[in-house]
């Protein structure tokens, strides 16, 4: 139990500090909108422009536009990876080619996991950049 000397101290120690809980510092609850600092911040970050909506992976691109000089697809399936150089693919299937349709019928055409059912015959490609 405080003493009442101890009481009065904090009294006055209330009364003399200034008032830290204003309209403006008080937390922001789920149904209000977010201050316009907090969006200047946001679209100021250079990482948020880099992984966009606008940037498609490079599985979704066609060959034309893909980066990278040897390509490579694995199978979460069976673990076979199939590598490529980027000419060889687009001297087969054409510029226009999407690698991730390129990818899946390269891993397709040697697949061993054949059970005969539609839904679990060929590969799980997982597209390596």
């Amino acid at each position: 139990m405080p003493t009442p000397k101890l009481v009065e101290k904090l009294q006055a120690k209330r009364r003399s500090a200034p008032l830290r809980s204003s309209p403006e510092a008080c937390p922001l609850g789920p149904s209000d909108d977010m201050p316009p600092e907090y969006w200047d911040a946001l679209l100021r970050d250079a990482a948020a422009g880099a992984s966009g909506p606008t940037t498609k992976p490079d599985q979704g691109r066609p060959l034309s536009e893909v980066p990278q000089h040897v390509l490579r697809v694995s199978c979460s399936r069976c673990g076979r990876i199939v590598e490529i150089q980027k000419a060889d693919v687009v001297r087969l299937y054409g510029p226009d080619a999407v690698w991730r349709l390129v990818g899946q019928r390269l891993l397709d055409d040697t697949c061993q996991q054949r059970t005969g059912r539609y839904e679990e015959d060929g590969c799980w490609p997982s597209f390596e950049t």
